[in-house]
């Protein structure tokens, strides 16, 4: 069941109205860019456009000092729309998530006055650190999602998907300690932890060879020793790991893991392995929602979807594992450059930019609209 044309047609104009105030959002958050969890300026321009909207809005929230909680609307049914804000270290937003703050503010503002009538709770929810972090994931374990039906968010990129598909990830922090000594004075009391290291990297390369084709393990060094003459006591990499699926990411890490000790344990030298931060979970499109979410975005006039297989990581994956979810992309770009290059911050506030935070806006509302009329329906 879908919603009466008269009431989309109201949503639509709502978000037209308030078209240049989302632009104005946008413009704003891509101009001071600010990385994981310390989107401060971001986080309070979003809350307090929704609050001088109506919205009852709790910052900072769930723990998280960028994050926060805007409400509208108390019927049955809740609906999340999640917006990111943050920027990437050094390439500002090539990411475009200044577009996806912008498009998730405008959902929402243009479904409020609706909300009591479909029978919904419009809860948006401010994710900071998508980036580096796994802000969504916190979210998660801090109950940010509980009682929540469906949750959506869109994403520029260089072409349209709607069935997003993306890799788990996992990241590592490796820190070898070995002891220190002179390389030709006493170098049989030293234990080597860059020579640790290298074993470890050996290993890797082995293992490699037979890993599946979507399992893929990459890092830095990022300290191995100060000087020639000395055996270094120390070396420390961070590392990533990505697989299809979260339950292959588990498997993988045991296997890369098992690499890193075998350094230690080749040259006496202790290993410490930590978890910088949650495992970014693979995205699960929902069937149902995303039916609606196509089927609104074909009514606006978007380029028809391509299938893509999974081309990148998203905490969105977390949240799809526990509530209904969508992840679609709004191409900004026809393939001229992609996420994380410096031309995709300038698209980030080009004019199809702007279409995409004007159709991600009406499209999510569609859909959030929709849901909650079959869910009246059944």
């Amino acid at each position: 069941m879908t919603v009466a044309e008269g009431l989309k047609s109201a949503i639509r104009e709502r978000v037209s109205a308030r078209r240049e105030e989302l632009l104005a959002l946008s413009r704003r958050i891509h101009g001071h860019p600010e990385t994981a969890f310390a989107e401060h300026r971001a986080a309070a321009w979003c809350a307090e456009v929704l609050g001088d909207h109506g919205f009852a809005v709790t910052a900072p929230a769930h723990g998280l000092e960028t994050a926060f909680v805007a409400t509208a609307g108390s019927g049955p049914v809740t609906v999340a729309i999640a917006c990111e804000y943050d920027a990437l270290p050094g390439l500002g937003h090539a990411c475009g998530h200044n577009l996806i703050a912008a498009a998730g503010v405008g959902a929402a503002i243009a479904l409020a006055p609706h909300a009591d009538e479909l029978g919904l709770t419009v809860r948006v929810l401010g994710t900071p650190a998508e980036e580096r972090g796994a802000g969504k994931a916190l979210l998660l374990e801090a109950g940010a999602f509980e009682g929540v039906d469906a949750a959506m968010m869109v994403h520029p990129c260089p072409f349209e998907v709607a069935e997003f598909r993306s890799f788990a990830l996992g990241t590592l922090s490796v820190e070898y300690r070995g002891k220190a000594a002179h390389p030709s004075l006493n170098a049989h009391e030293g234990r080597n932890a860059a020579d640790a290291m290298t074993v470890a990297q050996v290993a890797l390369g082995l293992l490699r060879q037979q890993l599946p084709a979507h399992w893929k393990v990459h890092g830095v060094t990022t300290s191995a020793g100060t000087a020639p003459n000395l055996i270094p006591d120390r070396a420390t990499a961070e590392y990533e790991i990505r697989a299809s699926a979260a339950e292959d990411l588990r498997e993988l890490r045991e296997r890369v893991e098992a690499c890193f000790r075998a350094g230690a344990l080749a040259t006496g030298c202790e290993v410490t392995l930590t978890r910088p931060e949650p495992d970014y979970l693979d995205f699960r499109t929902d069937p149902g929602l995303i039916a609606l979410w196509q089927a609104n975005a074909r009514a606006l006039g978007r380029p028809e979807p391509q299938q893509r297989d999974a081309f990148a990581c998203t905490d969105m994956g977390n949240v799809s594992h526990a509530v209904p979810s969508i992840h679609p992309v709004l191409d900004i770009t026809g393939g001229a450059c992609g996420p994380h290059e410096p031309e995709f911050a300038a698209a980030a506030v080009s004019p199809e930019a702007e279409r995409a935070i004007v159709d991600g806006a009406v499209g999510m509302a569609w859909t959030a609209a929709d849901f909650a009329a079959s869910r009246a329906a059944r």
